[in-house]
């Protein structure tokens, strides 16, 4: 999500990595912590998170090519550094310093939402400001980091947690699409076409006798921003769900992961004026751009307009106060059933 070195022009560039070396281990790896994620999450008593979570991390193998980022031995001499417009902000200063105890600094747009920025530092987080349409953000953080190394004492340790380009991070957000996933089937489950037949004693093999069919999703829409969300639910789709068709949603002033899935290269823009600042983002990961050209079937673009639309519909009708970038799924679905390319009543 760094902003690109001319904020008046836009540009392109070609991925640095080449998309066919990501293969299947990986999106298994993200999985399978996504599954462990969920479970850490249902299971633990959030006053004991710290310490249930650093003994697995330190039991998994899978984790020695990330000792880099491994915080459990030492938090005594760790500082934890990201920058975020607000949601992964509050997520990283909750998890690391209101829960674990320790220091966090978010760098953030001077433009974010107050709320956003009240609830980050609530939560324990020291927040640096940015411009984000005049510095890039990349540049910032070097600078931060820098600084944090020599004004704190015992050269702490800065451990920089992306917001969306780091497989723990898709993993973690992946745990949306599961859940939701999951619930549907528990509480809305098809059932088989014979199951009202009035032979009610039929032979055990006889189809009236067939358990009822999974739930089967047409399609799920995400927003997008840097594709953190949009790969993980995409990756626990198409594990529980792989009739499912993932549909991109995204800012038209900031239509950078439309262009990079059709022009099959990362895009890099400006970046974007949009309400939904969450989405505010110049360019995809290298890692979500892998995933989400392999899972996912469309980007589709949204105005603010039909933003404000929908934050009107939800509060309306659902009674429910949604910011902008929360609105981007809905603004899309709506857009395509009136385009007539997604059939009402479309799971």
């Amino acid at each position: 999500m760094t902003s690109s070195s001319s904020p008046s022009s836009s540009s392109a560039e070609s991925s640095s990595s080449d998309p066919s070396s990501s293969s299947e281990s990986e999106d298994e790896f993200i999985v399978s912590k996504t599954s462990k994620n969920q479970q850490n999450t249902s299971s633990s008593d959030p006053s004991k998170t710290g310490s249930k979570t650093n003994q697995q991390d330190g039991d998994d193998d899978d984790d020695d090519d990330d000792n880099d980022n491994d915080t459990s031995n030492n938090r005594g001499n760790i500082r934890i550094l990201t920058y975020s417009s607000g949601n992964h902000a509050q997520a990283i200063a909750l998890a690391a310093t209101s829960l674990l105890g320790v220091p966090s600094t978010i760098i953030m747009p001077r433009d974010a939402p107050p709320l956003k920025i009240e609830a980050t530092r609530s939560y324990g987080g020291d927040v640096v400001f940015y411009d984000r349409y005049t510095e890039e953000r990349d540049a910032v953080a070097e600078r931060v980091k820098a600084e944090l190394s020599q004004t704190h004492g015992d050269s702490p340790k800065v451990v920089f947690v992306p917001p969306y380009d780091h497989r723990y991070v898709i993993a973690g957000q992946g745990t949306v699409g599961k859940e939701f996933i999951e619930d549907l089937t528990r509480f809305l489950p098809h059932e088989h076409p014979h199951d009202h037949d009035h032979d009610h004693d039929a032979p055990s093999d006889s189809p009236s006798a067939s358990p009822a069919e999974p739930i089967a999703l047409d399609y799920l829409f995400v927003c997008v921003g840097g594709g953190g969300l949009l790969s993980g639910v995409s990756l626990s789709a198409r594990a529980l769900s792989p009739r499912t068709k993932l549909i991109g949603v995204e800012p038209l002033a900031g239509n950078d992961a439309q262009r990079s899935l059709r022009d099959d290269r990362i895009v890099r823009i400006p970046t974007p004026n949009t309400i939904a600042d969450g989405a505010q983002t110049q360019h995809l990961g290298e890692l979500t751009f892998r995933i989400m050209r392999r899972c996912v079937e469309r980007i589709v673009t949204v105005t603010d307009e039909e933003l404000v639309e929908e934050m009107r519909f939800f509060g309306e009708r659902m009674k429910m106060v949604v910011e902008p970038t929360g609105c981007l799924g809905l603004a899309g679905l709506r857009k395509m059933v009136e385009s007539g390319e997604v059939e009402k009543g479309s799971c």
